[in-house]
């Protein structure tokens, strides 16, 4: 369970301070799918990067299953993002230089035949155990996104932060990759920061962010709402 108390972000700009999070109260329990909604600019990126201790709050608490996680040494918190965390970024953040299995095996908690096989398993099940030995480059967007999938879920995480994993891709393709990612998520929470509600089915607890704050909805109805808003 993720938990965060009066969380707030700012930043400096000249003179002006801006107030990016403004003292965010929110729990996110065990197996839950959280999808974080707002235009570009409203925060949801940052609260995706606070929440998975990829940036530091101005002010407020973080507790990863009951403890604080400014409480950890440098290798527990090192450890905890290797083991409990998988990230799928807008940008992928892939190995150029390195083959597809090798950058799926860049996610995995250590080196060893056991991941070796099941990151042959991940990408046959993903569609692209043909290009296991291609450079990244040498893929498209998509298929570049199903190798961030799979680095991902090498692990078995606990936790999956997606950043607007499907902002480049195509309406169908991008229904298609979240379906992927709510199909091999089983036991593990998921929280997916996105402005598309289209791409969304109703199964998702909904936060909207709406200058600094957070507006939680829990039902299908408020999606269907908000689509019909956006539409």
């Amino acid at each position: 369970m993720i938990e965060c108390k009066n969380l707030t972000l700012s930043y400096k700009d000249g003179n002006r301070e801006n107030l990016v999070l403004d003292n965010v109260d929110m729990q996110i329990n065990n197996n839950e799918t959280i999808v974080l909604l707002g235009p570009s600019g409203s925060g949801k990126s940052s609260l995706i990067y606070l929440l998975s201790g990829l940036k530091n709050p101005t002010f407020g608490q973080i507790m990863y299953d009951g403890v604080d996680i400014e409480k950890y040494n440098s290798k527990q918190f090192s450890d905890l993002r290797r083991k409990k965390f998988g990230y799928i970024f807008q940008q992928h953040f892939l190995v150029p230089y390195l083959k597809v299995i090798e950058n799926v095996l860049v996610g995995a908690p250590k080196m060893s035949n056991t991941y070796r096989v099941k990151a042959q398993q991940l990408l046959h099940e993903l569609g692209i155990d043909q290009y296991m030995n291609k450079r990244i480059f040498e893929l498209s967007g998509g298929e570049r996104q199903r190798v961030a999938i799979a680095r991902a879920l090498i692990s078995e995480p606990d936790i999956i932060f997606a950043d607007e994993p499907t902002a480049s891709l195509d309406h169908n393709t991008a229904v298609e990759i979240l379906k992927l990612i709510k199909k091999y998520k089983e036991s593990t929470t998921l929280i997916i920061a996105t402005h598309d509600t289209s791409i969304l089915d109703g199964n998702e607890s909904i936060v909207r962010i709406e200058h600094g704050k957070v507006i939680r909805d829990n039902n299908a109805e408020s999606l269907s709402t908000l689509k019909n808003q956006t539409s």
